[in-house]
């Protein structure tokens, strides 16, 4: 397993658990330092528990020598970061060194096999890197895996996962990649490279539109004073609809969904087609994620010199990814309209304090509140929807609250005073401080 991310670093150790002999190779020393000392590099609930029991049965390791790693296994996967091009194009850069090394270091049949998220024609280029690149006379094969793990229930996603996509060339690769995953219980779909490689993108893809679909209908839902949750849960019901994705709020994030979507568009792009549905998709994403403060300020009417409370940084719970995380455009935001800003996040506040290491960070979701003119709910974890709405008056300067994630029950909000704002549902907004309870809902 060529990479230690999020899908290289679960990937292996997953195959490990069903039974094969795993060795993770990555280039960046420390991590592998990291995890030769027992730790984990990176946040995913179950992980260590996984690794830590498949290192003492002697199935998986860790190295930073990619030959050792090629000349070991009869699968190679390439599991490294693909980021985007300024373009909006999936950078490859990583993949082709990836399939120079391993052509280099081949020494028998081995099936080379695309985990990253590529595009459309990505295992022609690799067939052709090899081929220049004098790959024993042709001895690798390429095929093609994508995954489709969930950071925070990655490992139950590859256990039990809706689907196994495998592209292949030949009969040999077919049988190579069924008994890989014999253990797991899935339909497979076995088709070719492209195939393959389509169904990645088709699908993230397809689920962000879902939601920015939905939070385009939250718009709407504001205006005409609809509720957007309801409106969801009666589409939700229609079965060839489904429930999955359509919870508004303020925009999908994380290593995936923005940059699969932008690198789709440029896969149409480059081959004739004009995708217009996914550029709206991410003009809406966009747009979303701006709301927060527009709507924080329609109540304090600025931020100026206020200070304001944000809760969490990670782009979803259950993980400490801050890639593409909505807090970071809201944080820079705020901060560059001259607010104080207070923080807190379970796991990702260590990472976070790598880009703004001067806003204050907090040691929970109350002490986050204590003192604010505003409080934005920015990552739905867990503990926050715990919260008690009286506590978070009693401690802040202003009882402000835009919800982001819909996480809050609106009608207990407005029944504790607080002006709450969420997305697309009904805004609970005290119009007499004297008497907290008197709220208008205004749409």
């Amino acid at each position: 397993m060529i990479g230690t991310g999020y899908v290289g670093l679960v990937t292996g150790s997953c195959l490990a658990d069903i039974g094969h002999q795993v060795i993770c190779i990555d280039k960046d020393k420390s991590k592998i330092d990291v995890l030769n000392a027992g730790g984990i590099p990176i946040y995913e609930p179950g992980l260590k528990e996984l690794v830590d029991r498949n290192r003492k049965k002697k199935r998986i390791r860790f190295s930073t020598d990619i030959k050792e790693g090629v000349q070991f296994a009869d699968i190679v996967f390439i599991a490294v970061n693909t980021p985007p091009l300024p373009d909006g194009g999936a950078d490859l850069s990583f993949v082709e060194a990836c399939t120079r090394e391993v052509a280099s270091h081949a020494n028998g049949k081995k099936l080379l096999v695309e985990k990253s998220t590529v595009p459309v024609q990505t295992g022609e280029r690799i067939t052709q890197t090899l081929a220049v690149f004098n790959a024993k006379a042709g001895l690798i094969e390429v095929a093609s895996n994508p995954e489709f793990l969930r950071e925070g229930s990655a490992i139950a996603d590859f256990s039990k996962p809706d689907r196994i996509v495998v592209g292949v060339q030949s009969k040999w690769a077919e049988k190579m990649m069924r008994d890989l995953y014999k253990p797991v219980k899935a339909p497979m779909v076995i088709t070719d490279i492209k195939s393959a490689e389509l169904i990645k993108h088709a699908s993230n893809s397809f689920l962000a539109i879902k939601i920015s679909y939905i939070n385009a209908l939250a718009e709407i839902c504001e205006k005409v004073g609809a509720d957007v949750t309801k409106v969801a849960e009666g589409m939700g019901l229609d079965s060839r609809i489904g429930r999955a994705f359509l919870h508004a709020g303020i925009g999908y994030g994380g290593s995936c969904f923005p940059k699969d979507v932008s690198a789709f568009i440029k896969i149409a792009e480059l081959n004739g087609y004009d995708f217009k549905m996914l550029k709206a998709t991410e003009q809406i994403n966009n747009e979303a994620r701006k709301q927060m403060v527009r709507k924080l300020e329609s109540v304090i009417w600025t931020v100026k010199g206020k200070t304001i409370g944000v809760l969490g940084l990670a782009f979803k719970p259950n993980t400490d990814d801050l890639r593409n995380a909505p807090a970071i455009d809201i944080i820079e935001e705020l901060l560059a309209r001259g607010a104080k800003v207070r923080t807190y996040d379970p796991v990702a506040m260590d990472r976070f304090k790598q880009l703004q290491p001067d806003i204050t960070y907090c040691t929970s979701g109350l002490d986050v509140a204590k003192g604010c003119d505003g409080l934005l709910l920015v990552t739905e974890w867990p503990e926050f929807k715990k919260l008690s709405p009286a506590k978070l008056k009693s401690v802040m300067r202003a009882p402000v609250i835009v919800d982001g994630r819909n996480a809050f029950d609106p009608e207990k909000m407005g029944k504790a005073g607080i002006n709450y704002q969420s997305v697309g549902r009904a805004s609970y907004v005290v119009r007499d401080r004297r008497k907290p309870t008197q709220l208008k809902v205004v749409a």
